[in-house]
C-alpha cells in the first residue's frame, strides 16, 4: 500500500476498504490488516475520520514523496531498448495510420467543424427526462436487452426518419449502434473481405477509411466534384469493389450535394456488382434553404443501401447513440454479429432519447437549431467577406469550406492556428490522393455571434501573418 500511494496508483483522498473487508479479500488476519493500516497513519501516509473509515493522505510529507522504498532493491531504471515492443495486427497497424482529431472534453475553439449549439441544448428537459425514465424502468430492463435496441427509440427513428429524409423501413429495420462509428465498424465486420476495394470519397472521412482498413480493405479513393461522388472513375478503378461509403446529401469535407443522374447510376452500378452502399447521413436535418434532400435508400429497389445516422451532431456529441437501417436481409446475420461484439448499447440513454421523440422535443429541437445556425452562418460570411479566403459554404450542415490563395499551405496555418487561439481542420488532412487546392474547415455551429466575429478578426490576423 505505501508503494501504491507513492507511485499515485492510490490517490489523496481516496476512501480505503475497512480492515475487515481488507482481512477478507486478502485471506489474512484482521489484526494484520489493522496493524498495517496502523503503521501507515503513524508514517502519515493515511488519514482516518471518524464514522467514515481511513483515507489516502492528501498531502504527503516532501521526505515521503522523495525517499525511495526501502523495500525495493536498487536497481538502474529500464531503458526503452530493454521493454519489448507490443505486438500488434497489420489491421490494427493500418488503422493507426489514419489521423483522427484528439478528443478529451476539452471547450472548442473556433472553428472547429464537428461542434455543435452546445450552449442550446435544453439541458434542463434532458435532466428531467433522465430522472424521470431512471424512476420508472422496470426490474427487467437491468438484463440484457434485444441487441436491435430499444424496441420505443427505433420506432421513433424509423417513423422520423420516413418523413424527414423519406427513407423506406419498419421498426424491425432499424439497430441502435455507438454512433455512427460503431455502425461503420459493425458494416466493415459484416461485408469486408482481407483485400475488398472498397470506394471513398476522396477527400472522405477519415473514420470511415479507419474501420475499413481495420477490416483489411483495400481503399480505392474515388474524387468529388460538385456533383458528389464521380461515379464513372468509380467503376474504372474498382469495377468489382465490395462496398461504397459516401456522405450524399452533404459530402464531408467539401458540402457538396450529389445529383440525382450520379446517385441513379450508382444504384444501377451496385445492383449489377453485387455490391452494397453505405449512406451516411451524419448532418443532412440542417438545410436552410430547402427541405432535406431524399436519401439514396429511399431510391433504393434493390436492399443494396445501408442509411446509418446520428444524434452527434443534432443533440451532443458524448450522446453516443446512432442507427443503422439495414436492407431486410441483412437484418438477422447483423443482429449474431453485433451480439459477439457489446451486446446492446445502454438503456437508459435510449430511453430518455425515445421519450424525447415521441414526446415532440427533437422536432421543436431541430426546428431551433436551423434556425440558430442560418443566422451563425450567416454571421460567418458577412464576417469573412474581408479574408483572402474563398469561402464554399452550402446551406446546410455546420461548418463551410475557406479555400487558400494558391501558395499558403494548410497543414502549416492549422499547425500556427493554435497560437491565437483556433482549431483549423486542412483539407488535405482527409485526402488520400494529393488535392490541388488548399484550405480548411471553418465549423460555426458551436460558437456564438460574438465568438465567430472574434475568430475571424484572430483568423485574419494568422492569414496576413503568413
Amino acid at each position: 500500500m505505501r508503494a501504491a500511494i507513492l507511485s499515485g496508483e492510490l490517490k489523496g483522498g481516496m476512501k480505503l476498504p475497512s480492515t475487515r473487508a481488507l482481512a477478507d479479500e486478502l485471506n489474512i488476519s484482521r489484526n494484520t490488516a489493522l496493524n498495517a493500516y496502523r503503521q501507515l497513519l503513524a508514517e502519515g501516509y493515511l488519514e482516518s475520520r471518524e464514522g467514515s473509515g481511513s483515507f489516502v493522505a492528501h498531502v504527503l510529507p516532501e521526505l515521503l514523496l522523495t525517499a525511495p522504498d526501502p523495500s525495493t532493491p536498487r536497481t538502474a531504471p529500464p531503458t526503452l531498448s530493454d521493454s519489448p515492443q507490443p505486438l500488434f495486427s497489420e489491421r490494427a497497424k493500418a488503422q493507426m495510420t489514419v489521423s483522427q482529431p484528439p478528443s478529451g472534453g476539452k471547450s472548442p475553439r473556433p472553428f472547429l467543424a464537428e461542434a455543435p449549439a452546445l450552449d442550446a441544448f435544453p439541458y434542463q428537459l434532458w435532466s428531467r427526462l433522465i430522472v424521470r425514465q431512471a424512476r420508472r424502468l422496470p426490474m427487467n430492463t437491468f438484463m440484457y436487452q434485444d441487441s436491435a435496441g430499444y424496441r420505443p427509440l427505433r420506432e421513433a427513428i424509423a417513423a422520423h426518419a420516413a418523413i424527414s429524409r423519406q427513407v423506406h423501413c419498419s421498426p424491425d429495420q432499424v439497430m441502435i449502434v455507438p454512433g455512427s462509428q460503431g455502425a461503420l465498424d459493425l458494416a466493415a465486420r459484416m461485408l469486408i473481405n482481407t483485400g475488398d476495394p472498397v470506394w471513398m470519397e476522396d477527400p472522405g472521412y477519415p473514420g470511415a477509411r479507419g474501420a475499413f482498413l481495420g477490416a483489411g480493405a483495400h481503399i480505392v479513393p474515388v474524387p468529388v466534384d460538385h456533383e458528389g461522388l464521380i461515379v464513372k472513375i468509380g467503376i474504372e478503378r474498382a469495377p468489382q469493389a465490395r462496398l461504397v461509403y459516401l456522405t450524399p446529401s452533404h459530402q464531408f469535407p467539401l458540402g457538396e450535394t450529389m445529383s440525382l443522374p450520379r446517385r441513379l447510376a450508382l444504384l444501377d452500378w451496385v445492383k449489377q456488382a453485387n455490391a452494397y452502399v453505405i449512406e451516411d447521413d451524419y448532418d443532412s436535418e440542417f438545410r436552410f434553404a430547402t427541405r432535406p434532400l431524399a436519401t439514396l435508400q429511399g431510391l433504393d429497389d434493390a436492399d443494396r443501401v445501408i442509411y446509418i445516422g446520428t444524434f452527434s451532431k443534432v443533440l451532443f456529441p458524448s450522446i453516443r447513440i446512432g442507427y443503422m437501417i439495414l436492407p431486410p436481409p441483412l437484418i438477422d446475420s447483423f443482429l449474431k454479429v453485433r451480439r459477439l461484439v457489446d451486446i446492446h448499447s445502454q438503456i437508459l440513454e435510449q430511453a430518455v432519447l425515445a421519450d424525447f421523440m415521441a414526446e415532440g422535443h427533437f422536432t421543436r429541437h431541430l426546428r431551433r437549431m436551423r434556425a440558430l445556425y442560418a443566422k451563425r452562418r450567416s454571421t460567418l460570411l458577412e464576417a469573412a467577406r474581408e479574408l483572402p479566403l474563398k469561402i464554399h459554404s452550402p446551406e446546410a450542415g455546420i461548418h463551410c469550406v475557406g479555400w487558400l490563395p494558391d501558395g499558403m499551405d494548410d497543414l502549416a496555418l492549422a499547425s500556427k492556428a493554435a497560437d491565437y487561439d483556433l482549431d483549423l481542420t486542412p483539407i488535405s488532412s482527409f485526402s488520400i490522393e494529393p488535392l490541388q487546392r488548399k484550405g480548411f474547415l471553418l465549423g460555426y455551429g458551436g460558437f456564438s455571434v460574438e465568438e465567430i466575429k472574434e475568430g475571424v478578426r484572430r483568423l485574419g490576423t494568422l492569414l496576413r501573418s503568413a
